[in-house]
């Protein structure tokens, strides 16, 4: 649409919009250098501990130690490619879940309180059966990745199915539409948002299963440095892992994010 065509208030509005926009970017840039500055200065003069706290400075010199190295793309390349793999299987695993409970209300009067029950259960309790099942490579990793987001986006994708509007599903079967083209028609295109929604959250869990199942079996990833950092008592490394691990689902945040945008504007 042309600007020229918007009244002078829309232009006002639109103009102010972008202002805030770029002022609370400039907010974010600033809060985070100032708390680089104070970290870094809290550590050169002695107010905490640089050797428990680290600093900016020792994190940049582990990245750049990890990187000339050759580890550190190594180590993000496992830990990366195992939460992909657990995120978009955990993904279409519990969507086919939440199709099934919701095709069939008998299976879903049967086996939801389950997965509440499963939702409610600490994964890392299965660690040990996880490492008997699928031994103590990548598939144990995957598996706890799977486990952890599988079940929450089961839950999340049937409370959307379930509350989409009954006067719309009754409409459709009023002239005739089956489960099926209820289903394809109706209650998925309007589920879009959460499943979205869902993909947000499954970000996190994917990264919380990846690095829960490196803290148990692996012997690469982040979440192997961060238990070798520890155990050694290379505390810049654990930080700098850390930092890491942050950039990177945050990366992975902003790609559903983008999704999510393209996805509107196509509606």
């Amino acid at each position: 649409m042309n600007f020229n065509e918007f009244s002078p208030m829309h232009l006002a509005y639109l103009k102010k919009q972008r202002t805030t926009k770029i002022v609370v970017h400039l907010l974010q840039v600033a809060f985070l250098l100032v708390f680089l500055g104070v970290w870094e200065l809290a550590t050169h003069l002695g107010w905490v501990d640089g050797f428990i706290f680290s600093s900016p400075s020792r994190v940049w010199k582990t990245l750049t130690d990890l990187f000339s190295q050759g580890d550190l793309i190594k180590h993000v390349w496992a830990s990366t490619w195992e939460t992909i793999l657990g995120f978009f299987i955990g993904t279409v695993l519990g969507m086919l879940i939440a199709i099934i409970l919701w095709w069939n209300d008998m299976v879903k009067r049967v086996f939801e309180p389950y997965l509440v029950v499963l939702n409610s259960l600490p994964k890392i309790a299965l660690g040990p059966l996880i490492i008997i099942w699928a031994g103590t490579g990548k598939a144990a990793i995957v598996t706890m990745a799977v486990l952890i987001s599988v079940v929450i986006t089961a839950l999340n994708m049937l409370v959307g199915f379930c509350q989409t509007e009954p006067s719309k599903i009754l409409l459709m079967r009023t002239f005739k539409a089956n489960k099926a083209q209820i289903f394809f028609k109706l209650v998925f295109p309007a589920n879009i948002p959460n499943l979205l929604a869902t993909l947000k959250i499954n970000v996190g869990m994917s990264w919380v299963g990846t690095i829960t199942g490196e803290y148990l079996v692996s012997k690469e990833g982040l979440g192997y440095l961060i238990v070798y950092g520890s155990q050694v008592f290379r505390l810049d490394l654990v930080m700098t892992c850390t930092i890491v691990l942050c950039l990177l689902a945050g990366l992975m945040y902003g790609s559903v994010a983008l999704l999510e945008k393209s996805v509107k504007f196509d509606q």
